[in-house]
């Protein structure tokens, strides 16, 4: 997930014979993937950082990045109680901003996925069984928010998105691994995820997930999430 301190691992590309390390920077690995590698996308692959698009793109990952990814580990991590009071409400102007602005839209930029997209979803796809709790960002739940429950749910509904997310995975890797947070190691039974399955509606607001490429095909076999991971 973008924005990982205290220790938290980030993702890396290595080349696998040598085991050398290519780049863990993970703020522009994935922009390299869509614009450096492009002789390695598969056909029909969505184009995920459209050029004319761009500055808009950086904008909003800008600020997505500062108060909402880094920002639920700011507050997460915070030593003091004014430290993490001051992280956690910016959590949430920012949530409440990006909910104003997905209100009339259905993507973050222009009206297909983006870049922007993804790295917002990563986030809010954690935050009721991680960081409303154990991060203690908890003025509200994502599910108490029409427009960004909508909103993720649509993304999580999306190929590519929810059939590669594992919640049993998710919650045991942060209320394990934290033990300053979370000395007894116990990993919470809820929330229940039966939601992330409803209806969302979101598609009333048009747009073209996809834009001029197509959806992946589906999850190869060996990559499949178990039952534990996924929403009744």
């Amino acid at each position: 997930e973008p924005g990982a301190p205290g220790g938290v691992s980030v993702p890396a590309i290595v080349d696998v014979p040598s085991g050398e390390l290519v780049t863990n920077d993970y703020q522009q690995l994935t922009l390299d993937l869509a614009t450096e590698w492009t002789a390695l996308h598969r056909e029909g692959a969505p184009d995920l950082y459209p050029e004319h698009l761009r500055d808009e793109i950086d904008e909003v990952m800008a600020e997505v990045y500062e108060d909402v990814n880094n920002g639920v580990y700011r507050a997460g991590f915070a030593s003091d109680q004014e430290e993490y009071e001051e992280a956690c409400a910016g959590v949430f102007r920012r949530l409440e901003a990006l909910a104003k602005r997905l209100a009339g839209q259905r993507y973050l930029v222009g009206d297909t996925i983006t870049e922007a997209d993804i790295r917002l979803f990563t986030t809010l796809v954690r935050f009721d069984p991680v960081y409303h709790g154990h991060f203690k960002c908890n003025l509200w739940k994502l599910t108490e928010n029409p427009v960004l429950w909508g909103y993720a749910r649509d993304l999580f509904q999306t190929p590519g998105f929810g059939d590669t997310v594992d919640f049993d995975h998710i919650k045991r890797h942060y209320y394990q691994v934290h033990s300053g947070i979370n000395p007894t190691g116990i990993v919470p039974l809820g929330p229940d995820l039966a939601g992330w399955l409803s209806p969302h509606h979101r598609e009333e607001l048009g747009g073209r997930p996809f834009g001029d490429g197509t959806p992946p095909g589906p999850v190869a076999p060996h990559e499949r999430v178990g039952p534990r991971g996924l929403p009744a």
